[in-house]
């Protein structure tokens, strides 16, 4: 997680100030490595979900991105990276990571019993917040010190690193029921089960909504930033560094909230907290002091929110699904929800193009507002308890 905050910030970085891109090639970028989740996450999630060994998939998912992503610093060594070379790698590691992370829901179902399904969210939460902590401001000063491709090598080792740790576990492992018909991989199957459950298709149609209007407004965060907000490299590895303490707060306080007002009140709080205080970016104006204190405002209060979205909509999703279809489950799920990310990226470029990045921003920002109401008209809202699946 570390590495790949390093990463998320280097490449856009090395896309601006290297390459050259503007806001549509920002767009292309973002998109290629969030289109595998809409036209691989299904068939993914129906594959891992008949393999016994959910473990070994990760492996080699971390093993092929580390050797893809040495290839970003070879090729600027080389002298020969071209734009189209960083989005054809994204594309790649994207793919790898769609079977990663549809597998490590299955495998997370077999480590935790599920009275512990938030603690453990939580920690696992939590060091995602730590390494939204470390990640950026490290990735900030290598950008710096070493340039953008370079960087990339923190991340490299760290998918090694990854793979090597997930060697040293053995929890059980089963395959699951795939298709209910007993032929083909039963790819349509998760998504029915989640239309049919009130709380699994609510859920998700406010993600879902909350992502495509997020990433039109992150595509072009970066590029507005460094060019109409004048921050360096460094100093924005900083800013996001600090602000992602944030993410600890909230990965901290969301358990004692759960259990003081329930799982359902702190989903609907999640909704909004995290998409709300990114309004903040597009409002800073004024003296210098100002500016940056509204961007570390924006970043930290919507780290908070993060933090608590994830962990109570994660926990929740995984209790409502029974753990022989986590991984088609979440295959659906990463469909829908990932899948419009790349739209968002897309539109953000557009957006960007015609209207200028800096109204674009205020469409990203006040769109994924809107995606509590989905969750408000379910019955989330009402849950004190994690449901049975």
């Amino acid at each position: 997680m570390v590495g790949d905050q390093i990463t998320l910030i280097a490449i856009p970085l090395l896309a601006v100030l290297t390459i050259g891109a503007g806001a549509a090639e920002m767009g292309y970028l973002t998109a290629a490595a969030l289109l595998p989740n809409l036209f691989l996450s299904l068939l993914a999630g129906a594959w891992v979900d008949r393999r016994a060994y959910k473990r070994k998939v990760m492996i080699v998912a971390d093993l092929g991105r580390a050797a893809l992503l040495a290839a970003v610093p070879a090729l600027a060594f080389a002298g020969v990276l071209e734009l189209w070379h960083l989005c054809a790698l994204s594309f790649a590691i994207g793919t790898l990571t769609v079977f990663y992370e549809v597998a490590d829901g299955s495998l997370f179902a077999s480590v935790v019993r599920r009275p512990d399904y938030i603690a453990a969210n939580s920690l696992t939460n939590g060091a995602r917040a730590m390494s939204f902590v470390a990640g950026p401001s490290i990735g900030g000063v290598l950008v710096q010190v070493l340039t953008a491709p370079f960087a990339l090598v923190v991340d490299v080792l760290s998918y090694l690193g990854s793979a090597l740790l997930l060697t040293r576990i053995a929890p059980p492992e089963h395959a699951g029921s795939g298709s209910e018909g007993g032929g083909g991989l039963g790819v349509g199957s998760g998504l029915a089960f989640i239309w049919r459950s009130a709380v699994l298709r609510q859920l998700l149609l406010g993600v879902t909504v909350i992502n495509l209007f997020n990433y039109v407004f992150h595509a072009l965060l970066i590029l507005y930033v460094t060019t109409a907000l004048g921050l360096s490299p460094g100093l924005l590895g900083l800013l996001l560094g600090i602000a992602s303490i944030g993410g600890l707060i909230g990965a901290a306080v969301t358990g004692p909230l759960t259990r003081r007002i329930g799982i359902g009140p702190v989903v609907v709080l999640g909704y909004l907290a995290f998409p709300l205080p990114l309004v903040l970016i597009p409002l800073a104006a004024g003296p210098r002091p100002v500016v940056l204190a509204m961007v570390l405002a924006a970043e930290f209060l919507s780290c908070i929110g993060v933090m608590i979205l994830d962990i109570g909509v994660g926990s929740l999703q995984t209790a409502a699904t029974p753990v022989s279809r986590l991984s088609l489950v979440k295959g659906a799920q990463r469909t829908v929800n990932y899948g419009v990310r790349p739209i968002g990226a897309l539109l953000g470029g557009v957006l960007g193009e015609l209207i200028g990045v800096h109204g674009a921003l205020w469409i990203g920002a006040v769109g994924a507002v809107a995606g509590v109401f989905f969750v408000l008209r379910s019955p989330v809202p009402r849950m004190r308890e994690l449901p049975d699946a």
